[in-house]
């Protein structure tokens, strides 16, 4: 199944005023309907982010909830994360009438209920973050892919130069990276040729899918780019630009080969493909150099620990 362009960013909420809960609940609902889901789904999206984001403003700090659509398959991911104080007695957070600030204590046993795929992690001491899935019947399973995508645009715009996208097929599962040139229309405008020119055959050798956003991006401003191609124990890298992978298994962060210099569809190198062992329960992290590349020189043992559809929610975006 290959994907249509991903042109929908992130959207990000920070949960430092209780009104902040109220701006969840309604881009929750809003982005849900965008991402195709309907009946009753878009007012399950927003009962997810209403109770992620109550129990952020009444337990946490620096607290933030993520909106996005679902890398693979149609559906919306809310991921909520916090920098503490974590859960001592996680367990019996689930349970209906449990509170610990004298509120009614449903919230994260709903969101369970509710949830296509619910994952959480909690550290004392070092927070938790959460992850709640919402899909169709039909795309229950791309739910629960152990993968996870977080494109937010600059504070203040609507639109985006950086996008992503994932896909399963025969080749294996593959990845889009975009870091247009620039921001503002223009660089959407780029992003957006990219992400139309990989949805059309996702399954191609990574040299010649790079030759074709070469070839879509020469009428724009250009980017650089990344591609990724995950088989069983091996992870193929092709990229050119400021665009970055990591490996990230419970004990450390590890580099993965650069991406020479140089722009997609104006000057970009000959496409050479690394090939990298994956590690059992080895990440690959993908990212552009808006994110700080020293969260992995200082990742905490919490982060490292965490699965895909979580540890974006800790780097420092």
């Amino acid at each position: 199944m290959y994907p249509s362009p991903r042109r929908e960013p992130s959207a990000q909420v920070r949960i430092d005023h209780h009104s902040a809960v109220h701006l969840a609940v309604v881009t929750a609902r809003s982005l849900a309907r965008r991402c195709g889901l309907t009946g009753a789904l878009p007012e399950k999206a927003a009962v997810l982010a209403s109770e992620l984001a109550s129990n952020l403003d009444k337990h946490a700090r620096d607290g933030v909830v993520y909106l996005q659509p679902l890398p693979l398959g149609a559906g919306l991911d809310i991921a909520a994360a916090d920098r503490g104080p974590g859960m001592v007695e996680l367990e019996r957070c689930f349970a209906d009438g449990y509170t610990t600030s004298g509120t009614l204590g449903a919230g994260l046993g709903a969101v369970r209920r509710i949830a296509t795929d619910f994952t959480i992690r909690t550290q004392p001491g070092d927070g938790t973050v959460v992850s709640a899935r919402l899909a169709p019947p039909e795309h229950a399973a791309a739910a629960r892919a152990s993968v996870g995508a977080v494109c937010l645009p600059l504070e203040g715009e609507d639109v985006s130069g950086d996008a992503c996208a994932v896909t399963d097929g025969d080749t294996g599962r593959t990845a889009l990276v975009v870091d247009a040139l620039g921001h503002g229309a223009a660089a959407a405008d780029a992003a957006g040729a990219a992400m139309a020119a990989f949805s059309r055959e996702p399954d191609r050798p990574l040299p010649v899918l790079m030759a074709a956003l070469h070839k879509a991006l020469r009428r724009t401003r250009g980017a650089a780019v990344a591609l990724l191609r995950l088989t069983p124990g091996r992870a193929d890298f092709c990229g050119t630009g400021n665009v970055r992978l990591s490996l990230v298994s419970s004990d450390r962060v590890r580099s993965g080969p650069p991406a020479p210099p140089g722009i997609v569809g104006y000057n970009m190198p000959q496409p050479t493909v690394h090939s990298v062992d994956l590690a059992p329960r080895e990440t690959c992290v993908l990212h552009p150099d808006g994110i700080d590349p020293g969260w992995a020189r200082h990742a905490r043992p919490f982060l490292l620990r965490l699965p895909p559809s979580l540890l974006l929610s800790l780097l420092p975006i």
